[in-house]
């Protein structure tokens, strides 16, 4: 029965290249080899031939055409971090970011990075598999990266598409690497390439993030960044697990996308400015002292949050103008001068409490105590009654009280901390597969896991 319906037919197999097809219960044409089933009917004229109830039906739904479509598609690795960065754009506007963020800022940052790479948006992008350069006939201009193209989902599958029609005409084809080594088409050049300093990386994501934020202005600095990202509130870690059902994530994938730690300050403010330098920013817009990552507002925010007295903030606000460290030109960042500098706001904002409380105390480990004692004494004389103010109309400040309030509270959230850190799951729900042909033993590993 299946000679006669398959008769005619003579396409080799996609999967194996055999030409032995079978017809299914369904209507629906294998190949006998591989068993690969295909969309493909056989038109039966003679009804005659056959009862009604076994008949050849047509393919009446469209869920095979879904199942193909979501097996699996071409998909390079600079259109996963594209869905990254889209994803983190997303989450720092839901926790209160100003939109522009996403649609004005970020967006053109990653497009100008794409460009600057020769990735996409230029005349002659690189051909990452070999590479190499080449220049198509039909490619778009290297002014369209400056276009206030909106960060959206319609946005983004648009501009991965026009990256992806690129990469066919640079040579990225479906030539079955990618199939056997990653999910991607170029992970396996990927670590390759002789510049690999400019690169993206998952740390990188942050970076420009981080970019982001101090070109909008947002009161959000590096550190408490990484803090959203260590508590969950800003995708970072199995973050490919948010890849669409079609983006195959296997192989030398996990090895570019896979993260099990927090990247470091230090590490992500170096990726920062090297980033703003790679793709030519202008100078940021200046940090005045109405913008909260002001020396002046952050370092009020951080005596309010160390419970250290508010009067101590109008010594580090003469600190600041002594130093000069209030002024546009120390604050502002400019990737265009001769020898860039980020600054790291949160720690000079730190440094200049610090630089404060050692001018009031030394903090030599023994003139601190020594005031701690004479201090504690007055405020005992004023518990008894003799005054219940200092001269000035305040209350006494007792260092070693606020030490041993402090300290403890500090090591608790050290602890709690480190307990999280250690909690913490850095494995994906999702297993992820080395290679195809180890799918079925790491499926088996899974599944037997709760059982162990």
């Amino acid at each position: 029965m299946d000679e006669e319906i398959t008769d005619g037919y003579s396409e080799p197999c996609g999967q194996c290249g055999s030409v032995c097809w079978g017809v299914t219960n369904g209507g629906q044409f294998f190949c006998k080899n591989c068993h690969n089933v295909i969309e493909r009917m056989k038109e039966v004229e003679d009804m005659s031939r056959f009862t009604v109830n076994s008949r050849i039906s047509s393919l009446s739904s469209s869920k095979r055409k879904r199942e193909v479509k979501g097996r699996a598609r071409e998909w390079m690795i600079c259109e996963g971090f594209q869905l990254i960065l889209k994803l983190q754009a997303e989450a720092l506007v839901d926790l209160g970011v100003c939109p522009q963020l996403k649609t004005d800022v970020l967006w053109i940052f990653w497009k100008r990075y794409m460009q600057k790479t020769r990735q996409a948006y230029t005349r002659n992008p690189v051909n990452i598999l070999r590479g190499s350069a080449f220049t198509p006939q039909d490619q778009t201009s290297d002014t369209e990266v400056e276009s206030s193209a909106a960060f959206s989902d319609a946005s983004c599958h648009s501009e991965t598409g026009s990256m992806m029609g690129a990469s066919s005409v640079s040579g990225y084809s479906s030539d079955g690497r990618s199939s056997v080594c990653s999910g991607s088409m170029d992970a396996e050049c990927y670590f390759g390439q002789k510049d690999r300093k400019n690169l993206m990386t998952m740390p990188r994501t942050l970076a420009f993030c981080y970019l982001a934020l101090l070109w909008v202005r947002e009161a959000i600095t590096l550190a408490d960044l990484l803090r959203l990202v260590s508590k969950g509130h800003i995708p970072y870690v199995n973050a490919h697990a948010l890849f669409p059902e079609d983006m195959k994530f296997f192989g030398k994938d996990a090895m570019i996308f896979r993260v099990e730690s927090i990247p470091s300050y230090s590490n992500v403010h170096r990726d920062a400015a090297s980033l703003a330098a790679l793709i030519e920013l202008p100078a940021f817009p200046p940090v005045t002292p109405d913008c909260l990552l002001h020396p002046a507002l952050l370092t009020l925010r951080y005596l309010m949050d160390a419970n250290l007295p508010d009067k101590l903030h109008a010594l580090v606000r003469e600190v600041i103008q002594k130093t000069s460290m209030g002024t546009d030109s120390f604050l502002t960042f400019d990737p265009t001068e001769r020898k860039p500098r980020l600054p790291c706001y949160d720690l000079q904002a730190a440094a200049l409490i610090v630089v404060c409380m050692k001018l009031l105390f030394r903090l030599d480990d023994n003139v601190e105590w020594k005031l701690a004692k004479k201090s504690d004494e007055k405020i005992n004389e004023m518990d008894h009654g003799k005054s219940k103010t200092t001269k000035r109309g305040g209350k006494m400040f007792s260092l070693r009280k606020w030490f041993m309030v402090v300290q403890p509270a500090l090591e608790r959230a050290r602890k709690k901390e480190q307990q999280a850190t250690a909690m913490q799951q850095w494995k994906s729900e999702t297993p992820i597969i080395p290679s195809l042909k180890h799918k079925t033993v790491v499926l088996k590993r899974r599944l037997w896991g709760p059982f162990r």
